[in-house]
């Protein structure tokens, strides 16, 4: 996702789709910039399903989406100690996100 993404942004591009709950874009703590994903919650998993599988891989603000359902972090793999790879990010309640270019939130 566009370091330039709002989370009024975001929220507009989802509601294509459906009616949107809530939308969020991650602030790292340390820079106090965006972290290039966020979260979105749908109204119903329907609208949600539909997110993913019209909004993945759209353009929004000049870098492509990967729209997925969030997975609990538990279900997250671990990470290595050598630092390597990005973990999945996506939705929460039925919501999805969005990823940096070839990268995933």
């Amino acid at each position: 996702m566009s370091y330039d993404t709002t989370e009024e942004g975001l929220k507009e591009f989802f509601s294509q789709v459906g009616t949107v709950e809530s939308a969020t874009v991650l602030i790292d703590r340390m820079t106090n910039r965006p972290r290039g994903f966020g979260f979105v919650e749908m109204s119903t998993d329907e609208e949600a399903m539909k997110a993913v599988e019209t909004l993945n891989e759209k353009e929004l603000d000049g870098r492509k989406l990967v729209v997925n359902e969030a997975r609990p972090q538990g279900d997250k793999p671990a990470r290595s100690s050598s630092g390597g790879g990005r973990s999945s990010g996506g939705f929460r309640r039925g919501g999805f996100g969005g990823g940096r270019g070839g990268d995933h939130f």
